[in-house]
């Protein structure tokens, strides 16, 4: 009697998986798990760090430039977007003019340096881009 109980134990557990699983296929199938949260990551890299400081750089020179060191800091904006990194402002500093020009050379000079480790596709254009406006912004009186 012992194993009539336990082949009937054993065929009604079988015939509830049967049952679960034509459920799940008209259309009864249970939630998918919950995806985990996508962790941000912070790009601690070097070139990162490039654009982190040349923009701050920019953000606080004093002077308009005829917009074209506000357009090189939204070129930076873009190149740091491909690596992870957001930045945001316009900011301006109170610095002389000798003094707001020598920031965005620092500026330019940090960007050159971030040309080198970046690759095609992480922003590289956009850095070349913002270099170009901070030389024609020099050239401005």
């Amino acid at each position: 009697m012992g194993l009539r109980t336990t082949a009937w134990v054993m065929v009604a557990f079988f015939s509830l998986g049967l049952a679960g699983e034509a459920r799940a296929q008209k259309g009864f199938a249970q939630k998918p798990p919950a995806k985990a949260p996508v962790e941000t990551i912070p790009n601690d890299g070097t070139e990162a760090g490039l654009l982190r400081q040349a923009y701050g750089l920019l953000s606080t020179a004093d002077h308009d430039y005829k917009g074209h060191r506000v357009r090189a800091m939204k070129q930076i904006e873009v190149a740091a977007q491909h690596l992870g990194v957001v930045l945001r402002g316009d900011g301006k500093g109170h610095e002389p003019q000798a003094t707001s020009d020598a920031q965005l050379r620092s500026a330019q000079a940090l960007l050159q340096q971030a040309v080198v480790g970046l690759k095609a596709g992480n922003g590289l254009a956009h850095i070349k881009l913002a270099i170009a406006q901070i030389t024609i912004a020099l050239q401005i009186r």
